[in-house]
């Protein structure tokens, strides 16, 4: 592989496997927050939060955490005002003590933070106004979560960068353009074990945590515990399907535990990452072939939600299970053509699973989407496949996740609007 295309893939996995606290969206709120308090000085007498659609969706049923089990924005936006650190980013609200908690709870309970949709057409927007007496602080953050672009005081703009950066490295959407799914098994292959020891590790161990967390406690409706019961633990399908469904559990009901995230996402990096070493470890493949698998299902994850976007109306956990389900394949001697089809039978399966926000019934189809993606890779195994024109299908795995990225980006705009309408009572 070429140096430069090597340093731009394994750039890409360091940049995207980052930890997270919390479902990523109410975090993104919780930073904001954080920042304009600490920007501000003092506590606020006024609290105002704007936000896109997607934002509102993903954070009005999921619990916050650090906050005693609390949901919504206004429970964000107080665990950041509180709780918050800003240097910890994504972690924001980890450090969260017990006297917070009540006064997070308090503030909440005053009913003074005024929440409204942003007039915004970005995807993923969150802009924060506090107010003490005569001075006030705006934050805002637009396109990925921790991508502030302006900080302002009292009319002096303190930071500010451009919104055509995409993100927080303006180089990075333009290196996912040289992903693909032949060059990240290239990738995989070669990639030097030193390079990428450190963030898969961490991914492991994080991940692999909040799963076990996930089957051992009460969280959310239990869908880990719910496939283990019914079908048993002896199969290594139904432990990746539970597992990752586990995780979810875990982390939709405010579990405390980080995790490392994929293309901004939690429950995306458990779904690309638990399945995958759950089936490692019951190939014994060895360390080095489970970090190479982990690597390549990590990067497709990212391949596809790359024309997809950070925030759609199309479930994120589609991407990762058949990620996951590739890198399966991969483990158990896969080729290009193996995992291709995988990949494509997977989309052809599950692609219709819409997102209407982060709660307790993402695992569920975190568990349905794992499903698809072995599947996907046993019917390549029997030399079975879905074919260019069934549906969506085009002829290659590169039309075919194109052709996906256009379906989530753009023909589920209209659908993200009536799901908003719909979760919000309009």
């Amino acid at each position: 592989m070429e140096q430069h295309v090597y340093d731009t893939y394994l750039n890409i996995l360091k940049s995207e496997l980052v930890p997270a606290l919390g479902c990523t969206e109410p975090i993104t709120i919780a930073y904001a927050s954080a920042i304009a308090r600490e920007c501000l000085g003092a506590f606020p007498d006024v609290i105002q939060i704007k936000a896109s659609g997607n934002i509102i969706k993903n954070v009005k049923s999921v619990v916050v955490p650090g906050t005693n089990g609390m949901k919504g924005i206004e429970a964000a936006v107080a665990a950041g005002l509180i709780g918050g650190k800003s240097e910890k980013k994504l972690e924001v609200i980890s450090e969260v003590t017990e006297e917070e908690k009540k006064e997070i709870k308090t503030l909440v309970e005053k009913k003074i933070i005024e929440v409204n949709i942003a007039d915004s057409d970005l995807i993923l927007d969150v802009q924060i106004l506090l107010k003490k007496a005569e001075d006030y602080v705006l934050v805002r953050i637009a396109n990925s979560h921790t991508n502030v672009v302006l900080v302002e005081k009292n009319g002096e703009k303190l930071f500010e960068k451009s919104m055509d950066c995409g993100g927080d490295d303006g180089n990075l959407s333009e290196e996912k353009k040289l992903l693909s799914v032949a060059g990240i098994l290239e990738f995989a292959d070669c990639v030097k074990i030193e390079d990428v020891k450190e963030v898969i590790a961490r991914q492991i161990a994080y991940n692999t945590a909040i799963a076990e967390e996930g089957l051992t406690k009460n969280y959310g409706a239990n869908i880990g515990k719910v496939l283990l019961k019914a079908y048993g633990d002896t199969d290594v399908r139904v432990r990746a399907k539970a597992k990752a469904a586990a995780g979810s559990d875990a982390r939709m009901s405010g579990c405390e535990l980080p995790v490392i995230i994929n293309s901004g996402s939690g429950n995306q990096g458990i779904t690309a990452s638990v399945p995958v070493i759950e089936f490692a470890r019951e190939l014994q493949v060895g360390e080095e072939k489970m970090y190479r698998a982990l690597v390549l299902s990590n990067l497709i994850a990212i391949h596809q939600k790359t024309g997809i976007g950070p925030l759609s109306a199309y479930c994120g956990a589609v991407s990762a299970g058949c990620a996951s389900g590739a890198a399966i394949a991969y483990l158990k001697g896969g080729d290009l053509r193996t995992i291709s089809h995988t990949i494509v039978n997977c989309l052809a399966i599950t692609s219709g699973i819409v997102c209407d926000g982060a709660k307790a019934s993402c695992a569920a189809k975190i568990g349905t989407a794992v499903e698809a993606g072995i599947l996907g890779y046993l019917m390549i195994a029997e030399d079975q496949q879905f074919r260019a024109g069934d549906g969506i299908v085009k002829k290659g795995v590169e039309e075919t996740i194109a052709s996906v990225g256009r379906l989530g980006k753009d023909g589920m705009k209209d659908t993200d609007r009536e799901i908003l309408e719909i979760m919000i009572g309009k």
